[in-house]
């Protein structure tokens, strides 16, 4: 890649994420998820998310704008980290567990995330699901616990994925589902017990995707 292309990337990326930040705002007020992130130093490219799910009393943008601007602008910066958080979560997700799938790949991840919020058995924002587990024995996603934060990313691979979930996150980039509903996947390089235990949706690229069966529990 040459630098003007880089460039041309780059300020793609800021545009898009700007634009996430706008559009997410209202999201998150209504979704009321809230979560802690507590990233590492960036050079040990380690993320470590606690996140939790807080249901609001009130909507809010009246709140926003009955409060004084200093308080205003506090609870703003909160949301905008909110949101800033979230869009890292996802470009990670799909970085880690899809960069060598293509763009195809990384949205079957992300649908996975995506699907998994809406069972509401996983976590109730992105960062939660991505990340569960991530602080004890075991996890979710492999990467999260298995030491690949701390290996050095690929910018172009990594740029390709922050700005891919912008364009998700904004609705730019439609999700459909070509998973069939899949909560759950591995690499076809491995067979897990878990496996026997769901339905099988597709195959996609080097990983095969499931789903629970009906009435069945949350894995």
């Amino acid at each position: 890649m040459n630098q003007k292309s880089r460039d041309a990337l780059l300020r793609s990326d800021r545009v898009l994420v700007g634009a996430l930040a706008i559009v997410l705002a209202a999201v998150s007020a209504a979704v009321g998820a809230a979560a802690a992130y507590r990233p590492h130093a960036e050079q040990a490219q380690t993320s470590v998310v606690v996140a939790k799910a807080a249901t609001p009393t009130v909507p809010m943008e009246p709140v926003l704008a009955s409060m004084k601007p200093s308080n205003k602008s506090v609870v703003e910066q909160l949301i905008m980290n909110k949101l800033l958080a979230e869009h890292r979560c996802l470009s990670e997700v799909m970085y880690y567990e899809a960069r060598g799938e293509g763009e195809t790949g990384e949205k079957a991840v992300a649908e996975v995330v995506f699907h998994r919020m809406r069972t509401g058995n996983y976590g109730q924002s992105i960062c939660a699901v991505v990340y569960e587990g991530a602080d004890k024995p075991g996890c979710q996603f492999s990467f999260a616990c298995n030491g690949d934060l701390r290996e050095p990313k690929s910018p172009q691979d990594w740029l390709r994925a922050q700005v891919l979930a912008a364009r998700i996150l904004t609705g730019e980039e439609h999700l459909g589902d070509i998973t069939e509903g899949a909560t759950s996947y591995h690499a076809v390089s491995v067979q897990p017990d878990w496996a026997n235990e769901l339905e099988r949706t597709v195959q996609i690229g080097n990983h095969i995707f499931y789903k629970n069966p009906p009435h069945s529990r949350a894995l």
